[in-house]
């Protein structure tokens, strides 16, 4: 058999247990138990011993088995149904029920408890991504707008900026998983004729048995007004509040990729790491490409839900089955390869700060220009003639910087000379110094962000936080 690449390479056994033939067979016998126990205390007469011996074989999962039955039958559930009937040697399951009652609520089942993983590693990351922020919350680091020096900030600035993009993601992923509905027993086209049939007319038999399915599976409430399958809308939402949980750490992951280049920070290099098979002195931000490629692919699998979400046929179809076979499980499989790389990058991220250093003192008279021009603008200057000094003599520096002329920043000298300008060189030398004070509130929003994260972790388990990924390739 051809291996899932993302699962057998990236993802954690826990998302692929979730996920894997075995354990979906397994979960839609341990349906169809339920729901079969639920139909004997409600009255309907079930051989003795049946539900004893189907127990017995929940777990005989021969898959290849399943496969020649559904080559005769042409019908994967009607295999299944077969399967596990002649493994219990009874035939009293699937009472009631069509192949959608099976498939959609175990899909949805499946969904939930991936759900559960992704909360538990969003959890984790934002606890380490505002520990580091705190870590690196007062150095002060040159920030670059178009990727070009702007004004200064923090280190720690710049990572509670991505994660608070992540904060907003784990918002919406927290109200998708507490919102989100089951399907429930409801039959071929919705309107649970079949159980109302084996109940002998009694809605409240009905309503008990989907109660119990409910609880069984884990959820809060099913859909009501339902047809053959759950709105397909659903699907594109959960996998929407993956990108959107993705959107963080892949924008922090370019900036380390773009910070590497620069040497002022990097993912790490593990001992016997190679970089390059040809260029032994390079080390690549592998890890921090593959966070990229991960959300990448996101994309893909939600314009794929996209794509289903109001192409409904009338109560159902299932030509959105061959898209949602790969687009459900590979998007979970895609978020968790995400996590687990992007947890070991902040696990093993390194920071220089003499590199940072040097960069600060061949930007910051550069970077101070905001600074200088509000300065300016308090002694009573126009802001328009003022700007106009600043840029001329910030332009003329490095015009001759980048072609040799000169090999020192001398803006300060050149703006303090000029006449037109109202501060001299020694009150433009002592803006430029002034280096933590020109990162603004960079640091009171460090903290900000960290209190937010606390407040965001402090209902979920906390053992949660705690999470650290396995080894990855």
């Amino acid at each position: 058999m051809i291996p899932n690449i993302l699962a057998e390479r990236y993802a954690s056994s826990e998302m692929r247990d979730i996920w894997s033939p075995a354990g979906k067979v397994r979960y839609e016998r341990e349906l169809w138990i339920a729901v079969l126990k639920g139909q004997k205390e409600l009255g309907l007469s079930v051989s003795p011993g049946a539900i004893e011996a189907y127990e017995r074989v929940i777990d005989q999962v021969d898959l290849e088995s399943i496969r020649q039955r559904e080559a005769a039958s042409r019908h994967d559930v009607k295999a299944r149904i077969e399967e596990f009937c002649a493994l219990a040697g009874f035939e009293e399951i699937h009472r009631g029920m069509t192949s959608r009652d099976l498939t959609e609520n175990v899909e949805q089942l499946q969904t939930a408890r991936a759900l559960d993983v992704v909360r538990k590693k969003t959890a984790a990351t934002l606890a380490r991504i505002a520990e580091k922020a705190e870590e690196f919350k007062a150095q002060v680091f040159p920030g670059r707008t178009h990727n070009v020096p702007a004004q200064p900030t923090t280190f720690g600035k710049r990572l509670a900026m991505y994660g608070e993009e992540m904060l907003h993601a784990a918002n919406t992923l927290e109200r998708v998983a507490a919102t989100y509905p089951v399907r429930g027993i409801k039959g071929a086209v919705g309107t649970q004729l079949d159980l109302k049939t084996l109940f002998d007319n009694d809605k409240s038999k009905v309503d008990q048995l989907e109660a119990s399915v409910v609880r069984h599976l884990g959820f809060s409430h099913s859909l009501q007004a339902v047809g053959q399958v759950y709105p397909r809308s659903l699907d594109h939402e959960v996998i929407a509040s993956l990108v959107g949980i993705a959107s963080g750490p892949s924008n922090l992951a370019r900036s380390l990729r773009l910070m590497a280049g620069h040497e002022t920070a990097s993912e790490g290099f593990a001992p016997g790491q190679t970089g390059s098979s040809a260029m032994p002195h390079k080390m690549n931000s592998r890890s921090c490409e593959r966070v990229n490629g991960f959300l990448v692919l996101l994309r893909g699998y939600e314009a794929m839900a996209a794509a289903l979400a109001g192409d409904q046929w009338h109560e159902g179809d299932v030509s959105c089955s061959v898209v949602r076979r790969v687009a459900l499980a590979d998007s979970f499989f895609a978020i968790d390869g995400l996590f687990e790389t992007f947890l070991t990058v902040l696990g093993q991220m390194e920071v220089y700060p003499a590199v940072i250093d040097r960069e600060n003192a061949a930007y910051f008279p550069f970077l101070s220009s905001t600074t200088l021009l509000m300065e300016a603008v308090r002694t009573g200057a126009g802001r328009e003639a003022a700007h106009k000094s600043i840029k001329k003599h910030a332009i003329d520096t490095v015009k001759e910087l980048r072609t040799g002329a000169i090999t020192t920043n001398n803006f300060a000298e050149r703006l303090g000379e000029d006449s037109e300008f109202p501060l001299n060189q020694e009150e433009i030398q002592s803006v430029i110094d002034r280096a933590a004070e020109l990162t603004g509130l960079a640091q009171e929003q460090v903290g900000d962000f960290s209190n937010a994260v606390k407040q965001y972790l402090s209902p979920l388990d906390p053992a949660w936080q705690e999470y650290r990924p396995g080894q990855i390739l």
